[in-house]
């Protein structure tokens, strides 16, 4: 049986979306919305300069959904809510860096790194095949570049 949501799960969902409003997250969200999916660490690097705008960007918005995720992971927030709330934003974060993350960990020994983005996004690629089927493979074939 599915957990029922809470006045709780709502309000922290409020607070999310609150903080999404900020605004240099919402400039940092927009650049991030725009930014090409990468492919590696050097292309990382050539995006998002250390010192840089667009690295003080990239890690604001990585480090919101990694904290936004923690809380489904750890079960402070329901997960379908969660889901159903966010619009794609998390799954839209996983998608332009899930193909340099496996680099990312294995270059800063860093087994934990976007590890919560990549659980919750796992879930709700699985939540979408099952009751959206063949949505998540469509949208998600608009991130596929050539190699």
């Amino acid at each position: 049986m599915k957990a029922q949501p809470t006045y709780d799960d709502a309000n922290l969902i409020l607070k999310l979306y609150d903080l999404r409003r900020e605004e240099k997250l919402r400039a940092a969200r927009k650049w991030f919305g725009s930014m090409p999916a990468l492919k590696s660490r050097e292309e990382f690097l050539k995006t998002c300069p250390a010192g840089s705008d667009e690295n003080a960007y990239f890690r604001m918005v990585t480090t919101y959904w990694e904290m936004a995720a923690s809380f489904v992971v750890h079960g402070v927030l329901n997960r379908e809510l969660f889901y159903r709330a966010n619009n794609m934003e998390l799954l839209l974060v996983w998608e332009k860096i899930r193909r340099m993350v496996p680099e990312l960990r294995a270059f800063n020994n860093d087994a934990l790194r976007y590890k919560q983005i990549e659980e919750v996004a796992f879930g709700f690629i699985e939540y979408l095949n099952q009751n959206a089927p063949g949505f998540y493979e469509k949208w998600s074939a608009g991130f596929a570049r050539p190699a």
